[in-house]
């Protein structure tokens, strides 16, 4: 049986851990990032992300959020599904950013979904904007978790909700050693094979040890100021699901 020692505190990853590197990173592996997400996953985060999108279904959407948004696969899966009236995504990749915007154009969405730098510690955006803040995959890039979180909070109205998708650690025993193995062993070959860069899919992996999941994260958005919040996971554990809500 593969086994992996387990972080049990959240800690940034070590390799890479500041707004700028990440942001750099990002930059260098743009042009391959969709087609490694689908192809490492077996095309299984697109089914998370239609997951983590119907947990606004119900909810009256005019603003959306979309912070960490990436090429903008979240933001382009709300429009579609829930037809807000406006979509916004942030991320601090101009790489990622302008991938994003070529896909936009070409699903003809410029005029319900709009990409625009943004640091997810510093939000440019007024208090009480945003009727749902969404982020896949990107909450922990974050350089400072809580304060990351505490701006969602900041800028969602009141009876507004926040959804997170986010990898996290299976707890069945025999599946997480095949999950790791994999996840350690093959996914960084593989990946610095495909996208020509070493670090990003070392980073990976060790994010996801070190990202707080399940209960601890959820403490987390609690001490932030959200309630209700729920879990849910995805896929025997390998991602979940997390929303919660900002009471009136």
């Amino acid at each position: 049986m593969y086994r992996v020692k387990i972080k049990k505190k959240y800690q940034p990853a070590a390799n890479v851990h500041t707004k700028t590197s990440i942001a750099q990173m990002f930059d260098k592996i743009a042009w391959r990032y969709d087609f490694l997400n689908h192809f490492f996953s077996l095309h299984i985060d697109k089914n998370w992300r239609r997951k983590a999108v119907n947990e606004l279904r119900g909810l009256p959407l005019d603003q959306v959020l979309d912070v960490a948004t990436g090429t903008a696969d979240l933001a382009i899966t709300i429009q579609k599904r829930l037809q807000p009236v406006h979509v916004t995504g942030v991320d601090i990749s101009e790489g990622m950013l302008a991938i994003g915007r070529q896909k936009i154009e070409k699903k003809g969405l410029k005029q319900q979904i709009s990409l625009q730098y943004g640091d997810s510690e510093a939000l440019p955006f007024a208090e009480n904007m945003f009727d749902a803040v969404t982020v896949a995959f990107g909450v922990r890039n974050f350089e400072h978790l809580e304060k990351g979180l505490s701006e969602m909070f900041r800028v969602l109205k009141p009876g507004g909700k926040a959804v997170i998708l986010e990898f996290s650690i299976p707890q069945n025993r025999i599946f997480r050693s095949v999950y790791f193995f994999y996840f350690l062993r093959i996914l960084p070959f593989a990946g610095r094979l495909i996208s020509k860069d070493a670090q990003a899919y070392s980073y990976l992996p060790d994010s996801v040890q070190s990202f707080p999941h399940g209960v601890e994260f959820k403490e987390k958005l609690e001490n932030c100021g959200f309630e209700e919040v729920t879990i849910r996971q995805l896929t025997l554990g390998i991602a979940s699901v997390y929303s919660g809500k900002k009471n009136f």
